[in-house]
């Protein structure tokens, strides 16, 4: 597989292309062409750091979805232009006329990792399981009216109202919509079974992840495209290494102790070109968008106006050059999608980057600021999320506001953040995807947060409620009109990321979430 190009324009002349360009994190080989690498051998996969946990339900931490879609899989997925394909389900659902009833036939002769083959009873407990504990699947919970097994390879779906995003929410890996054994179905979970190419052997916290081949696997027939399509165990092993320090992550791909590094400083990829071709740098483009999320429950950002004059005094252009510095990786765009996409708007953009800290000062005052600490939480694990709340801190102290920077490292602050009482922002980046409901949490209910409004509601139901989508497009205009106007969170601006894979490291194609079927170590 070769090295993804770069991106080289101005950012100010840059665009994305046609919808497809959302697409550009996905690559995968044409039907036909793909080629298995050979079988065997541990691949050292180092990360940005510990998984808080393994359950790929209960957060939206892409760590831990990164780690489990080899464990577990769900009915949906994407191929690699970001279309829904069927995974575990045979094919697309029948779907009634009035777009309320989903039939979803499964595959037959899929095995647990325990042996057992899986049915619709599976099926259904682990879609109620994540209704109930997944932040995604409490707003998809929302809309169904009943799940039930039709039979012992048939789920019928209903929903209360026809719901657009439906699909593209089971296709998630982040906050998994899994298929699991039933018999381990627990609120925590403590045997991970579930139908994946891999299965979960081993971890030592701070330490190490180990999965290894699951000999079972029942894999799909057709080429692999992005997520979708057929998946092979290559490798015996899958080792995901912690390794919170960046520059550590660098070293370690240089010096061949990793076969793949996550997430690596931008500023270094000079030093990986020049590594003599034993490293292969890897530029995804389109990778997502940094946002830092404000707490709209407790706290002096509870209050709208507060938000308001807090967003007054930031400039997201200058947060961007800290997180990123070379301008080949961001782009400065108040449009939460890009031109030329279905959901392109310019709705609320005269509130993107104003960067007036008087006027800042001006709107605080007026809305009863009085000094009360404004509490930034962040994880240098993430280093441009670190170089971006350096930057935020001192944007806000210029418009008279106290901040205060928490530094933490990244499984404390996904646990943080669940308590309103500890903070007031924290920073963090989601994936760019084509069906606006994917991302970020705070679009659905409940997440870190807690946005909850009427005009939140009653926007989100108009686009959710379309199904054609022509007038979704139209209708995406209103939603982000309302987060401008009320500022639970704010997307700062667009990146493409660097990581990096060893030369021997074969078949790896570069997506959101990394993942290692059909990849292979040289011999």
């Amino acid at each position: 597989m070769q090295s993804v190009t770069l991106i080289a324009s101005n950012p100010g002349r840059r665009h994305f292309g046609r919808a497809l360009a959302l697409a550009g994190c996905l690559l995968a080989a044409a039907p036909g062409a793909w080629a298995a690498p050979a079988k065997g051998g541990a691949a050292n996969l180092a990360m940005v750091g510990e998984p808080q946990g393994l359950d790929p339900m209960i957060t939206t931490a892409d760590l831990v979805g990164t780690i489990m879609q080899h464990v577990y899989e769900p009915l949906y997925t994407f191929d690699a232009n970001w279309n829904v394909a069927p995974m575990l389900a045979e094919s697309m659902p029948q779907v009634s006329k009035d777009g309320l009833g989903y039939t979803i036939p499964l595959r037959k002769g899929v095995r647990f990792h325990n042996g057992r083959e899986m049915t619709a009873d599976d099926v259904v407990a682990s879609l109620q399981r994540w209704i109930e504990l997944s932040p995604r699947g409490k707003s998809v919970g929302k809309e169904v009216a009943s799940l039930s097994a039709k039979d012992s390879h048939t789920v019928e779906l209903k929903l209360k109202a026809p719901y657009a995003p439906l699909l593209s929410q089971l296709a998630l890996p982040s906050g998994l919509a899994a298929i699991m054994a039933k018999e381990s179905i627990a609120p925590q979970l403590k045997d991970f079974i579930g139908t994946g190419p891999y299965k979960f052997k081993e971890r030592r916290p701070d330490q190490f992840t180990v999965l290894v081949r699951w000999e079972g696997y029942s894999p799909r027939k057709e080429a692999p495209s992005g997520f979708a399509g057929r998946r092979e165990a290559l490798l015996d092993e899958l080792r995901f290494v912690p390794v919170p320090n960046a520059n550590t992550r660098v070293e370690g791909s240089l010096s061949g102790q990793f076969h793949y590094a996550d997430l690596l400083p931008v500023e270094t990829i000079g030093r990986l070109e020049k590594a003599g071709g034993n490293v292969v740098p890897i530029v995804t483009r389109n990778f997502g968008f940094p946002y830092m999320v404000f707490n709209t429950r407790e706290g002096v950002l509870a209050s709208q106006p507060v938000r308001k004059a807090l967003r007054t005094a930031i400039g997201e252009g200058e947060l961007l050059a800290a997180g990123f510095g070379d301008n080949r990786f961001f782009v400065v765009e108040p449009n939460f999608f890009p031109k030329g996409t279905p959901y392109y708007s310019a709705a609320g953009s005269n509130m993107y980057n104003e960067r007036n800290p008087q006027a800042a000062k001006d709107k605080a005052a007026k809305a009863g600021y009085n000094g009360q600490p404004v509490r930034i939480m962040a994880s240098r694990q993430y280093e441009f999320h670190y170089n971006m709340a350096l930057v935020l801190a001192e944007q806000l102290k210029k418009a008279g506001f106290k901040a205060e920077l928490q530094v933490v490292d990244w499984a404390t602050l996904v646990q943080r953040r669940n308590d309103p009482k500890l903070w007031d922002i924290y920073i963090t980046h989601s994936g760019l995807f084509p069906e606006p409901m994917l991302s970020p949490p705070q679009l659905g209910d409940g997440a870190p947060g807690w946005w909850d409004s009427p005009a939140k509601k009653a926007s989100l139901t108009a686009f959710n409620q379309e199904t054609n989508p022509a007038k979704r497009g139209a209708l995406w205009g209103s939603v982000q009109q309302v987060i401008y106007d009320e500022v639970p969170f704010i997307e700062v601006g667009k990146f493409n990321s660097l990581s990096a894979r060893s030369a021997k490291l074969e078949g790896y194609v570069p997506s959101t979430w990394p993942f290692f079927w059909n990849t292979g170590l040289a011999r």
